[in-house]
């Protein structure tokens, strides 16, 4: 490479451009140390420090009243404190009671008052209702006569049946007086159920069952024992029955009343249902 193949204008161009960039940086470094602040030393104070010392006087007045007593309160609380003085007191002298010599005879001795009181005659007696509502219910004799052996309780009616709830079971061809006698178990409610036919009078002549088949519509308190009812118990039932004069004569007139009442209590199931629907 020679010295006259030097591509001089190109050189010229960038060395322009070279000479304004260091130009301006001069100028932006002078303009920063120009602006920034001056650091100067701070100057020493030539005045002397002032220190005070407070002088130890004597205590005043009110330190001194104070001093005996917390000294006396430190003793206080350093001594151990003082057990309480025992009070010996005289023993109270204890009455014997007085021996009564043994009775020469076995009898139990009792004053007028107490044979007065022991006087069963004087007792009031109880009122018919508070002993049939908080005694107990009267059994049969002996257990073993309901079904499996269990003991029967006569039944105490809650509410008794009405003629209606009766003679519909009656048969066509029952005798005009009879009865009818079944054992069932008391439940919830005072209803019974479970019914069985224990007997009847005149045999065949359909009362028992007559009994049996209207024993849902029994409305029978459960037996008491110790005043408390036993639900779950069985009781008999017994229902008497009288046919009474109605005007029409013999068997006739009795099968037209028993007719008669069936078909009311069929018009009543049939309004029933009825109305369900």
């Amino acid at each position: 490479m020679t010295f006259s193949s030097i591509p001089w204008a190109r050189l010229r161009q960038r060395a322009g451009g070279i000479a304004f960039a260091l130009v301006l940086n001069a100028i932006l470094l002078l303009g920063l140390f120009t602006l920034s602040p001056s650091f100067e030393p701070k100057k020493a104070d030539d005045r002397l420090p002032v220190t005070f010392d407070v002088e130890t006087g004597t205590k005043t007045e009110q330190e001194q009243k104070r001093a005996p007593k917390a000294e006396k309160r430190e003793q206080d609380e350093a001594s151990p404190p003082k057990q309480a003085e025992a009070v010996v007191r005289p023993p109270v002298p204890t009455e014997k009671p007085v021996e009564e010599p043994p009775s020469p005879f076995p009898f139990l001795t009792m004053s007028r008052d107490q044979m007065a009181s022991a006087d069963i005659g004087n007792m009031p007696k109880a009122a018919q209702g508070a002993a049939a509502g908080q005694g107990d219910s009267a059994a049969v004799a002996g257990p073993g006569e309901g079904p499996g052996g269990v003991q029967l309780f006569n039944a105490e009616w809650y509410r008794r049946p009405t003629n209606s709830e009766l003679s519909t079971y009656i048969p066509a061809n029952a005798p005009p007086e009879g009865w009818g006698l079944v054992a069932c178990k008391t439940v919830d409610h005072y209803h019974v159920e479970n019914c069985q036919i224990l007997g009847e009078s005149p045999l065949g002549s359909g009362y028992a069952r007559a009994v049996r088949l209207a024993a849902w519509q029994f409305l029978v308190r459960p037996p008491r024992v110790n005043g408390k009812p036993q639900v779950g118990s069985w009781v008999r039932i017994r229902i008497d029955y009288t046919r009474l004069g109605d005007g029409l004569g013999g068997d006739e007139g009795a099968m037209m009343m028993i007719a008669l009442r069936r078909l009311y209590g069929l018009t009543v199931i049939f309004l029933v249902v009825l109305r369900a629907s």
